[in-house]
């Protein structure tokens, strides 16, 4: 529930919070999100049972949604020759927190004990609190007035917001994403929760789309003209698959170093954990930095989607004996992935036919990007748990009765197994069959994520025709601002206008 309460509020809260910054502007909505980042932070961390924490994760994610703007806030400050480089900077920013996050919260739960997990919360605190100052200090985009004109009406456009189209959306989405996550882990998939949800998500997006469609809107949530971009649809796709990898990624790989690779050394275990998070930012810093010297973007997402799609298949060739090409192509794969994703998320914001409207287009595919990546972690996950429960029981229990156990403690080695309990009080085990029952286990787990990493070919094929549908953006790569900032509150002057 945890991560879900932060996945759901900020996959919503993306397209909301782009469409009504573009209308009333950007200023306070993003130093309200950094705010509400800190008192999130601070809720998790002095949260003294699960339902305080997922409220404060729940805050977390609203805040989260103004933070992970940034890609269209700096594209629009910048000329768009530096749209890039400037993602790039913003990517390596995140380096201790997102890439390093695995070993930063095993080194408090090793290192500082009565700390433990609240630690990482501790550290959240002090960066949303820097980024709530350098919101506020530096961030003057135009206001509502400068938008909109000096006699412009807030009342008059806050008359005219799509607020039922807001509810439907928020709804079918909230509760669509809510029946995939449940699929397999709260309830079965035959469950009338999960059915339930599932077409009552569907419905109300269906809805939604009518109502934009055909309701004569002032100011709709989501102008339906960028379905008709095919380029912005092709990087909205491909970034949301890039992304994918990232999320699902996340929650596959620390597992399979978990039980194939730990050999009893956790910070061990932390930094391998690590990669996924890691090698995709640096990825993305790189991509961000050399792409406009190389040139042709779409030619380079071409080249490094496919090249992430090799690794990652080549990973399913891995064994429990072979923990350094399992990294290795984990590593290689999340690098060109990341590469791609920094020039898709990019061009997202290049592509958008309206450069004044970059929140609407940029939230949207913001929010597009969590559910094509809440699809790919729900696949993973259940192809990893059906394949787990089918390779534990067919070559454990073989294994440890040709050892010597008793077949009537075989159920009881498994639990032991599975959730490291030990196995004190169980008729029948000796060193011997342990070792032959973890060395099965894991061969096990081995067969169960290779099937996961194949099943990521086919997320790559589809991300590749993706690729091949991108635009050709690298003329547009000018001097051209798209926003403009301004000096002061009673300052009407207006800088970094025109190209540059």
């Amino acid at each position: 529930m945890l991560p879900l309460s932060y996945t759901l509020t900020s996959a919503v809260t993306l397209t909301i919070i782009g469409r009504v910054t573009d209308i009333f502007g950007r200023r306070w909505v993003f130093v309200g999100g950094a705010f509400l980042g800190i008192i999130g932070s601070i809720v998790c961390a002095t949260a003294q049972s699960v339902n305080s924490l997922i409220g404060g994760m729940t805050i977390t994610g609203i805040a989260a949604a103004t933070q992970l703007s940034y890609y269209y806030v700096m594209g629009e400050l910048v000329p768009m020759k530096y749209r890039l480089i400037g993602n790039a900077f913003c990517y390596s920013l995140t380096i201790p927190g997102s890439g390093l996050a695995p070993v930063i919260s095993h080194a408090f739960l090793r290192n500082h004990p009565n700390v433990g997990w609240r630690g990482a919360y501790y550290v959240l605190i002090g960066v949303n609190t820097v980024s709530f100052l350098c919101w506020f200090f530096f961030y003057h985009p135009p206001t509502f007035r400068m938008k909109h004109g000096e006699h412009a009406s807030v009342l008059k456009y806050a008359k005219d917001f799509d607020y039922i189209g807001t509810a439907v959306y928020t709804g079918g989405l909230l509760v669509l994403m809510m029946g995939l996550n449940w699929g397999g882990s709260v309830y079965p998939w035959k469950s009338a929760h999960v059915i339930g949800a599932i077409v009552s998500g569907i419905v109300g997006l269906v809805l939604f789309v009518l109502w934009e469609s055909y309701a004569k809107l002032k100011e709709p949530l989501v102008p339906m003209h960028l379905f008709k971009n095919q380029g912005w649809n092709a990087a909205t796709i491909l970034s949301g698959l890039g992304a994918s990898v990232y999320y699902a990624f996340a929650l596959v790989w620390p597992s399979m170093v978990t039980v194939l690779y730990e050999d009893g050394d956790p910070m061990t275990a932390a930094w391998y954990s690590s990669f996924v998070g890691l090698f995709i930012i640096i990825g993305e810093v790189v991509g961000g930095v050399v792409a406009k010297p190389i040139g042709n973007l779409k030619l380079q997402c071409i080249v490094t989607v496919a090249l992430s799609g090799i690794f990652f298949g080549a990973t399913a060739t891995s064994t429990p004996d072979s923990r350094v090409r399992a990294t290795t192509f984990v590593a290689l794969g999340t690098f060109f992935i990341g590469w791609a994703e920094s020039l898709a998320i990019t061009i997202v914001t290049i592509a958008a036919w309206d450069q004044s409207k970059l929140g609407s287009a940029s939230g949207l595919a913001g929010s597009i990007r969590f559910f094509i990546s809440s699809i790919s972690a729900t696949v993973y996950t259940v192809i990893l748990s059906n394949r787990l429960t089918d390779e534990i029981a067919r070559q454990v229990p073989k294994a440890v009765t040709a050892a010597g156990l008793p077949s009537s403690s075989v159920a009881d080695f498994i639990t032991g197994l599975s959730t490291g309990t030990g196995f004190d009080g169980i008729p029948g085990v000796t060193d011997s069959i342990v070792a032959v029952g973890v060395r099965a286990y894991k061969e096990a787990n081995a067969s169960a994520y290779r099937t996961v990493f194949l099943a990521s070919i086919a997320f790559s094929g589809v991300a590749l025709i993706a690729s091949f549908m991108l635009p050709n953006v690298d003329s547009l790569l000018t001097g051209k601002v798209a926003s403009t900032l301004h000096k002061g509150r009673k300052d009407e002057k207006m800088i970094g206008a025109g190209d540059v």
